[in-house]
């Protein structure tokens, strides 16, 4: 059966993990949901792994509708959410009005993601939840902020765990059905995920978050660089090369 954003909730109160994964095209999308999946992001991190950008910066809202709408075809029961990109939702609640009624208005889409707990932002979010749009939110490290805050474990310092705190309790006082944490200590993971009646999904932030994400390419191997919270559970990169290697030496040897 179709996973819902109800049943999130329900598996957070019944302390069951889940289970969640980036996916960027149909082929992929078909797998993660066919291995049993809960949840599925269309993530702006595809403009690294999948269009070759180096930061997430550069794509559009188009690009991630197209490949939302890919995604979208090969699943069936995982619950699909596609982030909205840089500059799609910042400048203002009426811009992430559009953006996100194009994201739902186009693909197969059942939720939202947006990066940022400032107020301007829990505001947009709180907009976007009265108009009936289901929004994840995301804090810790914001990779829409690479420039100024790098890819770097945030919240270690108190103040900047306290101001963590206060941006995840106003995100779901704004309404959010589930706050992904990236990169931050596991103590403050921890002491989140007890604190917020909605489900947490961790990257990088420890185990006791109520679900884990990770980017597809780096738990298949398919990536240049691997973070070092992401577990690598297979070499499909060296798998593949090898493949193509015997292919090639094959057609030249017309066998």
């Amino acid at each position: 059966m179709p996973v819902t954003i109800a049943q999130l909730q329900k598996w957070k109160q019944q302390q069951k993990p889940i289970a969640a994964l980036t996916a960027s095209d149909y082929a992929i999308a078909k797998l993660l949901d066919k291995a049993g999946v809960d949840m599925i992001l269309v993530g702006d991190s595809l403009a690294m792994v999948a269009l070759g950008y180096k930061n997430t910066l550069p794509i559009t809202l188009d690009d991630m509708i197209r490949h939302a709408q890919a995604v979208g075809r090969g699943v069936e029961n995982a619950l699909l959410i596609v982030d909205l990109p840089f500059l799609s939702y910042q400048v203002s609640a009426e811009e992430a009005m559009r953006s996100a009624g194009r994201v739902f208005k186009e693909t197969d889409a059942k939720g939202i993601k947006l990066e940022g707990g400032y107020p301007e932002m829990v505001e947009t979010v709180r907009r976007l939840v009265q108009a009936g749009m289901p929004v994840m939110g995301h804090v810790g490290l914001t990779p829409q902020s690479v420039h100024r805050i790098g890819y770097r474990v945030q919240g270690v310092t108190t103040d900047a765990a306290n101001e963590i705190v206060e941006q995840s309790k106003a995100l779901v006082e704004a309404g959010i059905f589930a706050l992904l944490l990236e990169n931050i200590p596991a103590e403050l993971a921890t002491k989140i995920t007890e604190l917020i009646p909605v489900p947490t999904i961790g990257i990088g932030a420890g185990q006791a978050c109520d679900g884990q994400i990770l980017v597809t390419h780096d738990v298949l191997g398919l990536s240049d660089w691997q973070p070092p919270f992401a577990r690598k559970y297979a070499d499909l990169q060296g798998t593949i090369t090898e493949a193509i290697k015997q292919y090639c030496q094959d057609v030249r040897t017309k066998s």
